[in-house]
This record gives structure tokens, C-alpha cells and sequence, in this order.
């Protein structure tokens, strides 16, 4: 498509949370810092929660890239599970074997056995669970039961729970009320500003192998910031469509009228009302999406 067109290496814009995209910019890095910290004291609950699109799962994926060697990590990215198959992916996660067909009572007594024997090692345990506000509760009373394994010194098990402002509704239900008040440390993700949405997308032309200074122009950078509304997902997909949009009219320079073009035909974007000077249909942009 039009990589050699911008003389890019790679697509800057694709919606794969690929850590070497991170950038530490405002929220992320406060972020970041904020769930180092926690976990390196040993805090036993962590909580980020951040509206669709935030970038809730990219820094979860930097957070479990930068924990050093210390630390012992898995990861669940599908939460919608009954209490026994947590058990289960928690184990499979941290290579802890069981029998085929493990009970309940013995898959605990093998996490047990296996965390202690990580703690001998001198390993931390921490595990991320993405999306968490859809995980069931009778899980979630499993996974604070699972907190209590401690020595006398600290827990045996951390957990960091990444999820959307729904997340804060359940932890409210008062049959978990014990696992809310455990929650130690929180954090919100908010959208972009307006000149952290700039920082972003030059860095990510810039991770990309972008040599183009001003590839998107300040008008177009505007639009975009009033389209998406600062939210990386949507600023992602408007600055994909936006590039697709030059590329087809033979430009080299994103503009406005292109970037207009691009939320027209972006459903979750901010609709704009149609300009005179805004020359590129929304014919055209399907037309390269096919194409593509």
C-alpha cells in the first residue's frame, strides 16, 4: 500500500498493541511508574482503569516487558472464566504441572506448592488480567482467595487488574467488597491532549521509519484531535484511513480535508459537518479500503 509511497519500514498506525510503539508519554509514564513501584513493594491488588481504546492492553504489555528478572509473570487477556479454569491458565502461565484431571483442592495445593517454590527462587509473582470488568464474580472471590497465600514477610501472588469504568461498578458489589478494600494502588487512563496526540503520531511515524518532517500537516492534526477525542484507538485508525486517503490522491502531505475524509467514514469518530473545501469522498476511502 503506500509504505514506499511515505517511505516507511512499517504500517504506524495498526491497532496490534506492539510494545516497540509504546511511548511514554503523559498517563503512560505516570502509569508505569505508578505499578512499578506498587509491585516492587509488594502490594497484593493493583487496578487500571481506562475507557475503550485507552491503551489499557499496550500497557499492560510494557508493564510485563519491562519487570526484571525478579519477577515471575503470566498473563490473561480472556477474563471470561469459571473459577476452576482460572486455576487452570493461571497454572499452564507460570509452568506449574498438575494431574489431567486435577480437582479443584488439588490444582490449589500445586499453585501453593508452585508459588512457594518461586518464592525460594527469590521470584515475584504477578499476574495481569486484561479486561477484567468481565470477569465473573465467583472468580474474582476465587482470585482473592488466592491473595491470601502469603509468607511472613510478603504475598505469594500479586495481581494487577487492567479494565473499563465497569470494572469500578463490580469491584462495588458486596459480596467482593473484601478483594475492593484490598485494591491498593489505582490508576486512570485518560485520553491524549492535544499536543500529546502530536508527540504521539510523530513518534509512531518515527518508530516506523518515517524521515518526512510534517508529514501530517497542523490543520490535519487539529481535525484529527477533534475526531477522536485524544483516544489512541480512534487517532490510530483516523491516521491509517488519513494516510490511505493522501496515498490515493498521489499527495505526500496529510491535510485537513483528507483527515475530514478519514472520520467521516470512521463510525466512532466525531461526525464533522461536510466543508466545501473538503474534497475527498467517502466513495474514494471504501474505494482504498477494498483495495487494501
Amino acid at each position: 500500500m503506500y509504505l514506499d509511497h511515505f517511505k516507511l519500514e512499517e504500517f504506524p498506525f495498526t491497532l496490534t498493541p506492539d510494545t516497540a510503539f509504546f511511548m511514554s508519554r503523559e498517563g503512560y509514564h505516570d502509569g508505569l511508574n505508578v505499578l512499578l513501584v506498587a509491585l516492587r513493594s509488594g502490594e497484593g491488588f493493583l487496578k487500571v482503569v481506562g475507557e475503550v481504546g485507552t491503551g489499557k492492553t499496550i500497557l499492560c504489555r510494557a508493564l510485563l516487558k519491562v519487570l526484571g528478572d525478579e519477577f515471575a509473570t503470566a498473563y490473561l487477556p480472556n477474563p471470561y472464566l469459571r473459577a476452576s479454569s482460572l486455576l487452570y491458565s493461571l497454572a499452564d502461565e507460570l509452568s506449574i504441572e498438575y494431574p489431567k484431571r486435577a480437582t479443584q483442592h488439588q490444582l490449589l495445593r500445586r499453585l501453593t506448592d508452585g508459588l512457594l517454590a518461586l518464592h525460594s527462587a527469590g521470584k515475584r509473582v504477578v499476574l495481569c488480567m486484561d479486561e477484567a470488568q468481565a470477569v465473573p464474580l465467583a472468580t474474582l472471590e476465587t482470585l482473592r482467595l488466592l491473595t491470601n497465600l502469603e509468607t511472613e514477610k510478603r504475598k505469594l501472588l500479586q495481581v494487577v487488574l487492567f479494565g473499563q469504568p465497569e470494572l469500578d461498578r463490580v469491584l462495588n458489589v458486596p459480596s467482593i467488597r473484601q478483594l475492593r478494600q484490598r485494591i491498593t494502588f489505582s490508576y486512570t487512563l485518560h485520553p491524549l491532549s492535544a499536543p500529546a496526540l502530536t508527540q504521539y503520531v510523530n513518534h509512531r511515524l518515527m518508530v516506523a521509519g518515517c524521515e518526512e518532517v510534517g508529514l501530517f500537516t497542523r490543520r490535519a492534526l487539529a481535525a484529527l484531535y477533534d475526531g477522536s477525542e485524544g483516544i489512541p484507538r480512534l487517532v490510530n485508525i483516523l491516521a491509517h484511513k488519513s494516510l490511505m486517503a493522501t496515498y490515493g490522491q498521489g499527495l505526500h502531505c496529510v491535510d485537513r480535508a483528507q483527515m475530514r475524509a478519514a472520520i467521516r467514514d470512521t463510525e466512532d469518530a466525531l461526525s464533522l459537518q461536510i466543508r466545501p473545501w473538503d474534497r475527498v469522498s467517502t466513495r474514494l476511502m471504501r474505494w482504498l479500503a477494498g483495495a487494501a
